[in-house]
Formats: C-alpha cells, structure tokens, sequence
C-alpha cells in the first residue's frame, strides 16, 4: 500500500473461479490475494495479489445469493470487462463500504 491509501476493511473470502484468499477494500482500490492453508497446523500463507482494481474502474457493485450470499463488482479492464464474485461474511456491509468509497474517489 502506498502511503495515501488507507485499508477500509478486509476479510478472507472466497471468490468463484479464483479460491480463497483475503479481499481488502482501501480508499484506492479492491485486491484479492491469494492465500494457502494447512489444516494440519492452521497455518495460512499470503500469496500473490491475483486482482488489483482501482475503485475508479469499477462500474457496478451488487450482492446476490439466499443461502450463500455474495458481493459482486463489474470492472472495467484493458481486455473488456470483469465480473467478480466473492463470498464475504455480510455481504450488505462491503456493499454499503464498496460504495462509499467509490463515491469518495469521484468526489
């Protein structure tokens, strides 16, 4: 993180095609970064960050889901756009922070 930027909330999740890893909303951008766990010890590594989007990019914010409940981001990228699923904890509280941080960038 640069010295601006400010970790709004982060959480480990799931995304659809990607797996697990721990998605971080700063007042900049939403990154995924891959995480590997052993159960045999409890141990979780940080891996690579497999998705950084400027908050400026992202074009619709949602959630879905009765039972398994997601939060999903339409972004724009150089090939088109990117549709993105992940499975937080409560749903409506990233959706409101999402929101209101890409707010904030276009203020």
């Amino acid at each position: 993180m640069e010295d601006s930027e400010k970790k709004i909330i982060q959480e480990d999740c799931s995304e659809d095609s990607l797996g697990t890893g721990i998605l971080t909303l700063t007042n900049r951008r939403i990154a995924f970064d891959k995480t590997k766990g052993r159960i045999a010890d409890f141990s979780k590594k940080i891996g690579d960050t497999v998705i950084d989007v400027p908050l400026n990019q992202i074009i619709q914010v949602g959630k879905e889901g009765w039972l398994v409940k997601k939060v999903w981001i339409k972004a724009k990228t150089d090939t088109g756009e990117m549709m993105l699923k992940f499975g937080v904890y409560n749903t409506s509280k990233w959706l409101k922070s999402i929101n209101s941080a890409i707010s904030e960038v276009k203020n």
